[in-house]
């Protein structure tokens, strides 16, 4: 996950401003949840869960994130597809609620641990986290798609 998204910010650099700033939380997001979900480089005793702080620090960044995609720049790439080119419009309206159903997942994860106050009780956070990185995993296959469209077809224009 974190090396695609590097490719991306790599690829799309300079694009456009919301752009480069949402890919920049998706590199923090992506950073953080592997921390959490023990992963390399951050790999830690396969029974011992993250520190509780970590766990709410990671889910303000991750509704944070699907925010930005919801509200800043999802809605402004719609509106500039419709603007130029029905095929790209009917294409990110077709991706948009695959999109959608990665943030119900995310929102879940949200909603069970933004408020843990200790880790000793989350019987289930390695299920978890575990599907919440699969959601996470075909978001970034999804938004990467509807980035390249929009590119190939100009539609996110000049950097602003």
């Amino acid at each position: 996950m974190l090396r695609r998204n590097t490719a991306a910010k790599e690829q799309w650099a300079g694009l456009h401003q919301a752009l480069d700033r949402w890919l920049d939380e998706r590199q923090d997001l992506l950073v953080r949840y592997c921390k959490i979900a023990g992963l390399p480089p951050y790999q830690q005793n396969s029974e011992q869960l993250p520190a509780a702080a970590e766990i709410r620090e990671f889910c303000e960044i991750l509704i944070d994130y699907a925010s930005a995609g919801h509200f800043e720049l999802y809605d402004h790439i719609l509106e500039e597809a419709s603007a130029h080119n029905q095929s790209t419009l009917s294409f990110a309206n077709q991706v948009y609620p695959l999109i959608a159903d990665t943030t119900e997942i995310a929102l879940s994860f949200h909603d069970s641990y933004a408020e843990v106050l200790d880790t000793d009780e989350l019987p289930s956070f390695i299920t978890d986290i575990s599907a919440l990185g699969e959601a996470l995993q075909n978001r970034l296959e999804l938004e990467d798609k509807l980035i390249a469209l929009l590119a190939a077809h100009e539609v996110l224009g000049a950097p602003q």
